[in-house]
């Protein structure tokens, strides 16, 4: 919406309103005198005195609604020095200049309100996801506790059944605290990186070598792409980029297709940077929610029929660890096709 369009300046009102005052009284005194120099020099006094008086007053006038306008739209409670300056140094502005600065001021803070809208979306969704991920768990265990208080604890085929479920949960709530723990710790930029060169592949290899077992569980086969075997050096933490790359293939486990591949591939892209993707060929993130999976807690509707032991921090923890290292990470991806998540790591 604009504010901008053309309308009548103060002293074209000025004029007009000199014209009203001094046009009929002249032309009663050229009738009355019938001398046309008395009545000229009667319009010319009456216009110039009306026309300074009334565009005198109506600036100031305006003037001083415009200060208070700028005292509004920049903070209602102004310093004594900013009293000042709107009061005897801000400059004479036009009506369009002003329509213009708060056409500009209301969409800033229409803009504000949008963003403040989205994040309150963000906290309910927030709030409700971790309450379902401690939720999970916590009911579990409590499902299994009171069934041994209830006597299945003096049957020794149930009870070491159900003490190990629990078990499980526990180790679920305790790698959350443990996530939400570590992701707290990011927001508030407390990562410590320890920055060392080493070879990008060779720590794939090694990703790929402890995520064997889930991967040959799943019939997927691992892969570094042909042509990007070449030995490319960044300079990152290690430990932490071995933590990226581990979410990253373990997901693309999970989430491809039995007897699928997960495919690594690294590029030198600019000659100080390296561009690391990891590719899974299974069922795809639908568009709507491709730009929402680093979010904390949010899962696909696809992923959370298959993915009910993860935290759903993950992802979160991996863009704040990129993000850390003054880098960046990114999603492509297709339904049925498959999903691609890179990042960028330097070579300094």
């Amino acid at each position: 919406m604009s504010l901008s369009r053309p309308s009548i300046t103060p002293r074209q009102i000025a004029l007009i309103a000199a014209l009203i005052l001094a046009l009929p009284e002249s032309i009663f005194l050229w009738w009355w005198k019938a001398d046309w120099q008395w009545a000229l020099l009667a319009f010319a006094i009456i216009f110039g005195i009306s026309y300074w008086v009334i565009a005198t007053l109506l600036e100031e006038f305006i003037n001083r609604k415009i200060k208070l306008i700028y005292k509004f739209i920049h903070k209602t409670k102004a310093t004594k020095k900013e009293e000042t300056y709107y009061k005897y140094v801000l400059p004479a502005k036009t009506l369009e200049e002003v329509s213009q600065d708060v056409e500009d001021w209301a969409n800033e803070n229409e803009n504000e309100m949008q963003l403040l809208r989205q994040n309150e979306q963000f906290r309910r969704e927030f709030l409700q996801n971790l309450s379902h991920e401690f939720r999970t768990p916590v009911f579990a265990i409590q499902g299994y506790v009171e069934t041994l208080l209830d006597g299945a604890i003096s049957d020794p085929q149930v009870n070491r059944r159900y003490l190990e479920n629990a078990s499980r949960n526990i180790d679920r709530l305790t790698n959350l605290l443990a996530d939400l723990g570590q992701i707290s710790k990011l927001e508030r930029g407390e990562l410590v990186l320890v920055r060392q060169p080493f070879v990008i592949q060779e720590l794939v290899k090694e990703v790929f070598e402890s995520l064997a077992g889930k991967a040959d569980k799943q019939h997927v086969q691992c892969q570094i792409k042909k042509g990007c075997e070449s030995a490319l050096s960044v300079n990152a933490d290690k430990e932490k980029i071995r933590q990226v790359l581990l979410n990253l293939v373990e997901n693309a486990i999970k989430y491809g297709k039995t007897n699928g591949t997960v495919t690594a591939s690294m590029y030198r892209t600019d000659g100080q940077h390296v561009l690391v993707e990891i590719t899974d060929d299974g069922m795809g993130i639908a568009e709507k929610e491709v730009g929402r999976i680093f979010e904390r807690f949010y899962r696909t509707e696809d992923g959370r029929t298959r993915d009910n032991k993860g935290s759903g921090l993950g992802l979160a923890i991996c863009k704040h660890i990129i993000e850390a290292h003054g880098e960046t990470i990114h999603v492509r991806s297709t339904e049925q096709v498959g999903t691609t998540i890179g990042f960028t790591l330097s070579t300094k």
